[in-house]
């Protein structure tokens, strides 16, 4: 198998057998990032080009900063899994996928490199410019799969990518004393919560009951845009930014 590089800035060409066409002649619109959550990254290139292993990027970004292309950016990478953003369901069909070489949380959430942030910053600008994908649909692993994945965890510095004109981002509002609303909490507050969390994007039955998947979105918002404190509590600072966030978005939406 042989594949042309979609980037300029793509360092070297592995082909991943593990792709497919996209569903319903979806063009990507939307980019997802991961953290390999692997020993290295050699470990992470193996899994992520093993035909028994199932599961692929279209991109991976080395800790020096090097990116290597594993799957056409026209085909359908097996990266996202069972996950939802909006109305869309079938997220390997409408994205593309970028894995960071880090060990994530099995391995301690190492920091990024400077050199992987950087490739990484390049890259989404340049997928962003040719397939027209706005800011708000670059997103987190965790966003679309709030109660099976992490990454590419709180560490992720989605500042310094907003900094550089990359993803939907707004300065988090300061850890404050207020409101908190956990596990078990009822009420119009929890559904006004769980409604903005809809809105935004999430998928999050709006029920009024602040239950376990209430718990796994908010945890999955703090990560991206919210992450001095990661602990599934909406808390007035997490409620605040996620209002400011929705008032940034695009009237289009």
């Amino acid at each position: 198998m042989t594949i042309a590089a979609d980037s300029s800035l793509v360092t070297k060409v592995v082909p991943s057998p593990n792709q497919g066409e996209r569903k319903d002649g979806r063009r990507p619109d939307m980019i997802v990032l991961h953290y390999t959550g692997m020993k290295d990254g050699l470990s992470a290139l193996q899994q992520l080009t093993n035909p028994l292993a199932q599961v692929s990027s279209h991109y991976l970004v080395w800790d020096d900063g090097r990116i290597f292309q594993l799957v056409p950016e026209s085909a359908r990478a097996w990266h996202a899994g069972a996950g939802a953003w909006g109305r869309d369901t079938d997220i390997n069909s409408c994205s593309v996928g970028i894995e960071i070489v880090n060990g994530g949380h099995d391995y301690g959430l190492p920091d990024f490199t400077s050199e992987q942030i950087d490739a990484t910053i390049a890259l989404c600008r340049d997928i962003a410019a040719r397939w027209t994908i706005p800011a708000h649909r670059i997103l987190a692993h965790s966003d679309t799969a709030p109660a099976r994945k992490a990454d590419p965890g709180e560490k992720f510095p989605w500042d310094r990518l907003a900094a550089a004109g990359i993803g939907h981002f707004v300065p988090p509002v300061p850890l404050t004393e207020g409101p908190r609303f956990a596990r078990g909490a009822e009420g119009p507050p929890v559904q006004a919560l769980q409604a903005m969390l809809a809105l935004y994007g999430y998928t999050m039955p709006v029920t009024g009951v602040f239950d376990e998947t209430t718990e796994q979105v908010v945890t999955a918002f703090q990560r991206h845009f919210r992450p001095a404190c990661v602990d599934g509590i909406a808390d007035l600072a997490t409620i605040k930014t996620l209002r400011d966030l929705i008032a940034a978005l695009p009237a289009a939406v």
